[in-house]
């Protein structure tokens, strides 16, 4: 399936030029641009003329008709007669309007079935553009240059297109998928190998230096038949998939990356079913939860999205599901595993607050610290330095004779921006780690304060001294 040939998609190509968010903001201004984004287009609506970058702007940013002789102009070379054979327009007559979406993505124009101004009413081959699960997922991506690149489930090519490699190689299910994701690429001038099928199976016996999926994560009964949404996998299999498949698919130190969906289930915790998902060797895992939704409120968020909001038998079915399964809840977030040649390694965490974005840097934050060297003879001759951005806060209730503080935590103002509560020994201990001081000698001087033996201190100290700077609290000097 095309939606263009070569030939025309380069004209559309041409036509496009100019049309981005940076001219946007130089002609109509920030707030005018700001606004749009909110859903507010007066300002951009009392702008907009007859000009190509209006007559692009009324069309695909603010969702308006255009008069088709107008239309004929901005989009020369490419004819109006073309933009609606293809479904890129839709004729009223006298007018037209955008039968496609089309977002800005770090510089490009892309184009999907995610039309202005328009919810619910998608055809189950629906073609999603840029939102918020693809942001985030570009967001987690590494920038660095590598060799060859997969992208699972392109969609329209968010991924694909975004990515930093000598060969991209993209795969869907959805024909019409890889039709839009195979446009986006050849309006921007980029080669992707595209490839249909389920998840990993067009490139089986394949290894790639880095892998990213925003796979169709939706936890059906099973799925229901959403190309884009649902992954035809009982629960949270599609996960689950991706997960044991990580070792196989990635070269020795590659990384992935991926999107998804997991169960909470009564008596089991969500951080064990996750790690039951992967190899028992080959990868370093990290987990972060960023929301979890109980089941009604879940069946409603994705009802909404479908448009099958109405559909109450649809809803019972699915909650009698969650009820069936013993789930009280659906985690949602991310995960990232390097290809290690060691013992699996899984770690699982909640993030619900802000967090320093790029998530990609945090991510390269973890794994740098996971395979820092942290043993007990290496951080006993260390010098340590508390981080910057580091602070002690403290909680205390007057009593009578003053101040009695009950607590006493260090808070994080940049990366994960951890909190973590600490005893007044390790307020003590780090307090001194100035960078300049070796750990024994400090333990030492601890150690004398306290009446205490310094080795029985440093096996007291030392998992909370490991902890500390795994999390970013204290680093190496």
């Amino acid at each position: 399936m095309r939606l263009l040939e070569a030939e025309a998609a380069a004209r559309l190509g041409e036509a496009l030029r100019g049309f981005d968010r940076a001219a946007l903001r130089r002609v109509y201004g920030p707030d005018a641009v700001d606004a749009a984004d909110r859903g507010d287009y007066r300002a951009l609506l009392a702008q907009c003329g007859d000009d190509r970058l209006g007559v692009w702007t009324r069309l695909f940013v603010i969702g308006v008709e255009v008069a088709t002789e107008a239309a004929e102009a901005a989009l020369a070379p490419f004819t109006v007669g073309e933009a609606i054979r293809c479904g890129l327009l839709v004729s009223g007559g006298y007018e037209v309007i955008a039968g496609w979406g089309a977002q800005f993505e770090g510089g490009r124009v892309l184009f999907s079935d995610q039309r202005p101004n328009t919810t619910g009413g998608r055809s189950r081959q629906h073609v999603l553009g840029v939102g918020g699960a693809s942001r985030l997922l570009l967001d987690l991506t590494p920038r660095e240059g590598v060799q060859s690149a997969l992208d699972v489930g392109t969609g329209c090519g968010v991924q694909a297109l975004a990515l930093n490699a000598g060969t991209v190689t993209a795969t869907d299910l959805s024909e019409r998928a890889l039709a839009f994701a195979a446009l986006n690429a050849q309006v921007g001038g980029t080669e992707l190998e595209l490839l249909q099928g389920d998840l990993l199976a067009p490139v089986e016996g394949r290894r790639f230096d880095l892998v990213v999926a925003n796979p169709p994560f939706v936890i059906a009964t099973p799925g229901s038949g959403w190309t884009y949404r649902d992954a035809g996998r009982e629960a949270d299999g599609v996960a689950a998939e991706l997960a044991a498949a990580s070792t196989s698919i990635l070269n020795p130190g590659g990384d992935m990356r991926f999107l998804a969906n997991w169960l909470h289930r009564k008596g089991e915790a969500w951080g064990e079913r996750i790690a039951g998902w992967f190899p028992e060797t080959g990868a370093r895992v990290w987990a972060v939860e960023r929301e979890v939704l109980d089941p009604l409120d879940y069946v409603r968020t994705w009802q909404r999205d479908s448009g099958e909001d109405h559909d109450a038998d649809q809803a019972a079915a699915w909650l009698d599901w969650f009820d069936v399964n013993g789930v009280e809840g659906v985690g949602f977030g991310f995960i990232a595993v390097r290809r290690i040649d060691a013992p699996t390694e899984v770690v699982c965490e909640e993030a619900r607050h802000a967090v320093e974005t790029p998530w990609r840097d945090r991510i390269a934050d973890w794994f740098a610290l996971r395979e820092a060297d942290l043993e007990p003879e290496t951080l006993w001759t260390a010098k340590l330095r508390v981080a910057e951005g580091v602070a002690l806060q403290q909680a205390a209730a007057i009593g009578e004779e003053g101040w009695d503080v009950d607590r006493q935590w260090l808070q994080q103002a940049e990366g994960m921006r951890y909190a973590e509560e600490i005893d007044p020994l390790v307020v003590a201990f780090m307090g001194a780690c100035t960078g300049e001081t070796e750990v024994r000698l400090q333990v030492q001087l601890l150690a004398d304060t306290y009446g205490a033996d310094p080795a029985m201190l440093y096996a007291q100290l030392y998992p909370i001294i490991h902890r500390l700077t795994e999390r970013g609290f204290l680093r190496l000097a």
